[in-house]
Formats: structure tokens, sequence, C-alpha cells
């Protein structure tokens, strides 16, 4: 159901632009028949050397005609069909990005890079051809066969029959044999591609580490050597596609000859004028060229099913909650104002019914100014809990709210309440000002100033050349692991919101840089309702309330001195994190 929904909706949606260019689509191979077979008539009555000119002049009128209309409806069906698919094009592209946009926060988790890409690339422009070059066309050729043997049938309903044979190997039997033989090869050439997609994406993502173990060119030589591999197959395919053409053909020309002997039996039999020859055997060509692209158009038919099976499965994250917001934007900005009361009860969520419960019945009362550390070791549930709190997952059972608001219903309004700093913010390829000036779009310079002097940057961006007006590199390479985790906090001061989300933001930072950021955070984020998520108990002293997580559950809470008070295991951690706490005794 979710692949049928990305074509289906369109259907019913522009079915009157689909029937006109069904129509025009007939037309114009109507008009292409009538000129070739006026054509042929004008041909040989030109040749019996008519007595007067009026003996002609109708067929080269109606030459003219036909000639002039083929060229005016194609163009004019060539216009709707483009339109209608590009429009069509445009709100699938429009939905796409409002199914991966909720995702953005665990996309990652879900998905590999080469995956989005592929669907961004590929995908939508396969679906824009299941109309162009496969539902236009076979459509219109049926319309052509029924014509076409009704046409003849008024003739010679016997020749009508063997015509309908001829006709039904190039729009049926052609069609079917080229798919068994190409539906393996393109599955498996859509595969292949696929993977080269995920083997570049992680070679650019990785450059450095190929090169410095200098491995380039074996990367090279076995990305080349999977581009053959796709090549040979692509190649048999196109192949196969030149023998189909030849067999089409070879059906054309047994079609062309079998007019021209039942044309010729015809006037033998006084049924046709000698004039009538030439115009049923010229017809057969633009006819025939209705039939031709069948095979072609339903050959292509599992590439647009892999491609649906895809966006299928990026579309399964897809909720309705969040495609419309249930609370406008001063109603967010006024609950921010308010300070926010996060409340989670009994939630619990997997991802699915098979798989485990990533968090299970976990309650928390977390008032406006807390602190609290989340910590657990990998694939505790604390990334599971982060994305409920985040609006990003609706909670299998339970609640979670932000005021008495299902944190998951918030949907875009959400960054008015709740701002992340995580362990890899991204910094784009702009300026210094720029990046900051993502948490707040209306901001004036002097609140950029103003929090980028909170966070101990302001004397560093002064003293470059161009000041806020430097640009960063892309991922803000221009800047040290410490500084882009500081330009990153400057955003989220910026943003100004009652929750802040802090993701291992120290992680791969040197213990005095860590430090100094700890203590800038926990500074400039006074009377903020503070979460964070860690591996190690940093900051843990600073913590109103320190929360132990092992699959999904709460294994272990309370306050730092409780835990170092009660629990042994706390205390190792604690120790391990903090070697210059052990007592020598």
């Amino acid at each position: 159901m979710n692949s049928e929904s990305w074509l289906r909706p369109y259907v019913r949606t522009y079915f009157g632009r689909f029937l006109l260019i069904i129509v025009l689509g007939s037309l114009t191979l109507l008009t292409a028949s009538m000129l070739m077979f006026t054509s042929g008539f004008l041909i040989s009555k030109a040749a019996l050397r008519p007595e007067n000119i009026l003996m002609v002049y109708v067929p080269i009128v109606l030459v003219r005609t036909f000639g002039i209309s083929r060229a005016v409806i194609h163009y004019v069906e060539r216009l709707v069909s483009h339109d209608a698919v590009l429009r069509i094009v445009s709100k699938m592209r429009t939905r796409l990005y409002q199914i991966l946009e909720p995702q953005a926060l665990f996309i990652s988790s879900r998905f590999r890079t080469g995956d989005v890409l592929g669907v961004l690339s590929d995908d939508i422009e396969y679906l824009q051809d299941v109309y162009l070059r496969t539902v236009f066309p076979t459509v219109v050729a049926l319309v052509m066969y029924v014509f076409t043997i009704v046409a003849l049938g008024s003739f010679d309903i016997q020749f009508a029959l063997v015509m309908a044979l001829y006709i039904f190997v190039l729009v049926a039997v052609l069609p079917w044999v080229s798919l068994l033989i190409t539906k393996t090869k393109t599955k498996l050439a859509k595969q292949q591609r696929g993977q080269l997609y995920h083997k570049l994406t992680d070679a650019v993502l990785g450059m450095s580490d190929w090169v410095i173990s200098g491995r380039p060119a074996q990367f090279l030589s076995t990305y080349e050597a999977d581009e053959r591999e796709v090549a040979h197959i692509e190649g048999q395919i196109k192949s196969w596609g030149r023998w189909r053409q030849l067999i089409g053909q070879c059906v054309i020309g047994l079609s062309v000859v079998s007019m021209v002997i039942w044309a010729g039996q015809q006037f033998a039999d006084q049924h046709i004028s000698a004039t009538l020859i030439a115009a049923f055997v010229l017809v057969v060509f633009p006819i025939m060229d209705a039939f031709m692209p069948v095979s072609e158009a339903i050959e292509k038919i599992p590439r647009y099913q892999d491609s649906l099976s895809r966006l299928a499965e990026i579309s399964s994250g897809e909720r309705d909650s969040v495609e419309v917001s249930t609370l406008t934007t001063a109603e967010a900005q006024a609950l921010a104002s308010e300070g926010v009361d996060l409340k989670v009860e009994h939630a619990s969520f997997r991802y699915s019914e098979q798989s485990p419960w990533s968090v299970q019945d976990l309650t928390l009362d977390i008032p406006q100014g807390k602190k609290i550390a989340i910590i657990g070791r990998s694939g505790a549930g604390k990334s599971t809990l982060l994305k409920l709190i985040e609006g990003a997952l609706a909670p299998t059972s339970g609640t979670v709210q932000l005021s008495g608001k299902e944190a998951y219903q918030i949907g875009d309004q959400m960054p008015h309440v709740i701002s992340v700093l995580n362990q890899s913010p991204h910094l784009f390829d702009t300026t210094v000002e720029n990046n900051i000036r993502l948490g707040d779009r209306e901001a004036a310079d002097e609140d950029i100033r103003r929090v980028v002097q909170q966070v101990k940057l302001d004397q560093l961006i002064e003293s470059l050349p161009l000041g806020y007006k430097t640009h960063m590199h892309e991922t803000g390479q221009r800047f040290s692991g410490g500084e882009r985790q500081r330009i990153a906090l400057a955003r989220v001061l910026l943003q100004n919101t009652p929750v802040v989300i802090l993701d291992e933001p120290t992680v791969g930072l040197d213990p005095s840089t860590e430090n100094e950021l700890v203590r800038t955070m926990l500074d400039t984020m006074q009377g903020k309702t503070l979460i964070w998520v860690t591996h190690h108990l940093v900051a843990a002293e600073h913590m109103d309330e320190i929360i132990f997580m092992d699959n999904g559950a709460i294994a272990m809470r309370g306050t730092h001195a409780e835990l170092m008070e009660k629990s042994a295991r706390y205390r190792n951690l604690y120790l391990l994190d903090h070697p210059e706490a052990y007592v020598v005794e």
C-alpha cells in the first residue's frame, strides 16, 4: 500500500489531464496514419495523370492538413504530458522531503547514505518515466490496437484477425518475453548500482583514511571492477533490446508484405481502387510505430517496482502527526517562554513488532531548570529516548509530554522548545556568522556577537582577517574540534530554547578542552533544562539527577552523592572517569 501511494493518488488528481494526454496521443498517431494514407493515395492518383488538377486538389489539401495537424497535436500532447508529469514529480519531491525531514534526527541510523542518495537521484526520476514511457504509450497503443482492427474489419474481417495477431505479438508476446528476460538482470543491475552508491559515498566520507592507509589504488581497482560488472549486465540488457528491435521490425515487415498481398487481392476483386493499394501499405508504418515502444515500456516495470519498494521503505517512518503541528508558532513560543515540564509516563517503544523493546515502561519527571544525566552502554536505549523527547518518534505505549502536549504532535514547532548539541554538529561551508544564525534566522548582529562572547570565541573570531565573515570550509574544517563545538553551542544559545539536549557533545575532545567546554556549557545554560546523554560521568557532580539505562529501562537513578554512597558500581565507573579521585591509603 505504501508503494501504491506513490502512484495512485496522482492518477486520481490528474485523471482529466491523463485522459487528455491519451486522446492527444491517439490523435497524433491517427493524423500520422492519415497523412501516410492520403500521401499514398495522392502519389498513386498523380501517377495516373489526372485530366484536371482539381482531381488531386482534395488529397493535396488533406496531406497539408494532416501534416500540420500531426506536428501541432504532437507538440500539444508533449506539452500537456510533460506539464502533468513535472507537476507530479514536484509533488513527489516535496513529499519525499516532508518524509525525510522529520526523520533527520535518526535517518542515518535507519538508512545508509547511498540508499538516500539513490532515492533522491534515481527513484523519483524512474517514477517520472512510469507515466511518460510506460503508462501513456501503452494505453495509446491499446487504443490504436482496437481502432486498427475495427477499421480493417470494416473491409475484411479475416484479414483484420490476421493483423490482430501480428499486433498481438508486438503488444503482448514480445513485451512478456522481454520482461521475463530482463527482469532478473534489471533487478541485479539496480542492486549493484545501489551498492556502487554505498561504496562511493563511503569512500568519499573516508577518503583521508584511504589515502593515509596507502590504499587508494586498491579502492579504485575494486570500484572499477564493480563498475565493469554493472556495465556488463546493462550491456546484456541493451543487447537484448537490439534483438527485440530486430524481431519487431521483422513483424512489421511481415505486416507490410501481408498488406501488399491483401490490398492487391482487394483490387483484383474490385473491392478497392488501384490508388488505395499504396495508401493501405504506407499506413502500416505509422500505426506500427505505436506498438513498438510497448516492449521497452513493459520491461521497465521491475525497475519501477524496485524504486517503489525503496520509497515505501523510507516512507514507512512517515507519520501523519508530524505533517501538521497541533501548535502554532505563537503557541510554541508562548510555551517556551513559560518554561517546559517534561513528563515521560510508562513510555515504551520498539521499531517493529518483531524487534525488542528499545525503551520499556520508562517514567521521568523533569521540571523546568532540572539537569539530568542519562548514562548507559551503547544500545541501552538512550538515543531512542532522546528521539521520543524530541518528537521524532511516537511512543508505542505510554506518553511523552511537554507541558501537557504530546511531544510527537508538536512537529515542526519543536525547535522553539528543544535544541540539541550533539557530538558532531554539522557546520556548513559558509561564514561563521551564517552558521551561528542558523539558531535564529532573525537574529541581529549584536545577538550573534553576544552568544559568541558567551562561548568565549569572540577574541579568536575577531582576530581573523574577515572576522565573522570568515568561511568555515566544508564541515567547519577551518577550526579545531573544540572551536567547532563552541560555534555549535553559540547556535544553540541563539536558538534560546527552555530545554537543551546534550548528546555526547565532548566526545573526541582532549581532557583540557573537554573540561573548558563543560564549564562553558554549564555557565551559559543556567535556568535551562539540561538532558545530558553520555557514556561516561563527565560533569556528573553538577547534575541534579543521574539515570542509568540498561535494556531500555532504568537500572539505577539518584544524585551523584547518593549513588557514590550507595552504589559500588557507580563509584567504580566514576573513579574510572576521574582517576585523580582515587585515595591512596
